[in-house]
């Protein structure tokens, strides 16, 4: 942090609503980097120009305050309430769909959540990531593909969904170990599978700040039945996906937003050959689906060009550095 004498402050007096906003601009300006100094103006812009618009009151100003100081509150290793704020808001699909375009016939992303774990036991292929009796067993039989089609070896698969009553592992207070999530990497003809339980619907955590914030808007805390992914690989854009059931009650009304056509797939009933084949019990479930990636450059072009488009149609003067807007100081 910069010491007082050492910084030259703009001088700041008879601050009214009309100029509030460009003193606290000038002020944040002073940082050197241009990136920051653009995200903080056009924050301050939007959060006054919410102020002014909305007239809002002191009571609704704290009552802000005191909410989001209840979701930092209610945070721990194991909940994020802030993550789960920035998906019913939609504000995390946004943020997904502008830094991950994709390209048409390619796997489209979904939302993190906040019960993603780093200790999901590596497995191999065909193991079971499960250990819910009461579930009803599902092979999922998946691969890992290019944009043409050839197969991508070596992809870290990040996997996980709730056990059958609609609870992450790390929801239940006596937790000694991870389950209901594994890690697998693809194989040379990018094949990987394991066997799991047939996802079912769930509410998010509703008991806190966001969920209260559900109740007053008169919305449900329930999303639709889904597997969660997590595809990385040096060299490709990294992906975050789910794949929903197809006929959920929730499939149009997900709390978060996560659901998009292409996510939504449809488990058969496996027949004795595959089963044989597998080594799962004949009549239970099976899921077949194929991920396709782009690669890190495919995904940078891409965004370039979708952002020049939008700053254009927004008629503002910026220029992209690393990929980012930034003014454009010409």
């Amino acid at each position: 942090m910069a010491t007082p004498n050492k910084v030259t402050v703009p001088a700041l007096l008879d601050l009214t609503i009309d100029n509030i906003t460009p003193n606290t601009v000038k002020i944040n300006s002073q940082s050197g980097d241009r990136r920051m100094t653009y995200l903080m103006e056009r924050l301050v812009t939007h959060i006054h120009d919410f102020a002014r618009e909305t007239r809002i009151s002191t009571d609704e100003w704290m009552a802000g305050l005191n909410f989001l100081a209840q979701c930092g509150q209610i945070t721990n290793d194991v909940r994020h309430e802030f993550i789960l704020l920035s998906d019913v808001l939609g504000l995390s699909l946004l943020v997904d769909n502008i830094n991950h375009p994709k390209p048409p016939n390619t796997t489209e992303g979904s939302v993190l959540g906040p019960f993603h774990t780093h200790d999901a036991p590596t497995l191999d292929h065909g193991a079971n990531m499960s250990s819910d009796p009461k579930g009803e067993p599902l092979l999922c039989i998946c691969t890992v593909k290019d944009t043409n089609g050839k197969p991508v070896e070596g992809v870290k698969i990040d996997i996980w969904e709730t056990d059958s009553s609609g609870h992450y592992d790390v929801q239940h207070s006596d937790r000694t170990e991870p389950t209901e999530r594994c890690v697998m990497v693809s194989d040379a003809d990018g094949h990987f599978w394991f066997k799991c339980i047939l996802p079912v619907s769930y509410p998010i955590p509703h008991d806190g700040p966001v969920g209260k914030l559900l109740g007053k808007l008169n919305r449900h805390p329930w999303r639709p039945a889904h597997l969660h992914f997590m595809l990385e690989k040096k060299g490709w854009d990294h992906l975050i996906t789910s794949l929903y059931m197809r006929g959920d009650p929730y499939e149009t009304s997900d709390a978060v937003f996560g659901v998009k056509k292409s996510l939504i797939v449809e488990p058969q009933k496996i027949d004795s050959a595959a089963a044989k084949q597998y080594n799962v019990a004949e009549g239970s479930w099976i899921l077949r689906h194929d991920f396709v990636l782009t690669t890190d450059e495919e995904t940078a072009s891409l965004k370039d060009q979708l952002a020049l488009e939008a700053l254009q149609k927004q008629g503002l003067n910026l220029t992209l550095v690393d990929h980012l807007p930034v003014p454009d100081l010409d």
